[in-house]
């Protein structure tokens, strides 16, 4: 599958929620194998959604620690625990930023055939579900910052 561009920080479609994946078909497997190519075409990469390539779907992917896999129309159930560690975005590259997460998540979903799938995660890998699982609600990392940080953080997105 081919590598696709991966959206910027200002594009509108990242602040659209993402429609429920209704069809498990060739479609939208050939999304996921896409962004699975996109997600390993750059060095650092952890985890990708549809609509930072331009598709309003919820589907995300993620790789990590040798953990790789994909959720359709994901829910997350976040600890109570939280912890406080950078993050960045692929729509707004080299930008790291201190952001409080859930310690632990449960991700439940399908898979591209419609299988149910169950992700437990912590520490990195949770950050990255909670992240991606964000873009298909169309928050961004800056929406999670309190307002001076979130200022800041949008004054160093490269224009």
């Amino acid at each position: 599958m081919a590598v696709q561009p991966i959206r910027p920080l200002n594009d509108p479609v990242l602040r659209t929620v993402a429609e429920p994946v209704a069809a498990f078909d060739r479609e939208l497997r050939g999304l996921v194998k896409s962004l699975r190519a996109t997600l390993r075409a750059g060095a650092g990469r952890a985890g990708l959604a549809a609509p930072q390539i331009g598709v309003p779907l919820r589907v995300l992917v993620y790789e990590l620690d040798g953990r790789a896999g994909h959720l359709v129309n994901p829910r997350l159930e976040p600890s109570e625990r939280k912890i406080t560690a950078d993050e960045a975005c692929l729509s707004a590259p080299g930008l790291w930023w201190p952001l409080e997460r859930s310690y632990m998540v449960t991700a439940r979903g399908r898979d591209m055939y419609g299988g149910p799938v169950t992700v437990r995660a912590i520490g990195m890998l949770a950050r990255v579900l909670q992240h991606e699982a964000d873009h298909l609600d169309g928050v961004l990392l800056p929406d999670r910052l309190p307002g001076p940080e979130r200022e800041r953080f949008l004054r160093s997105v490269p224009s």
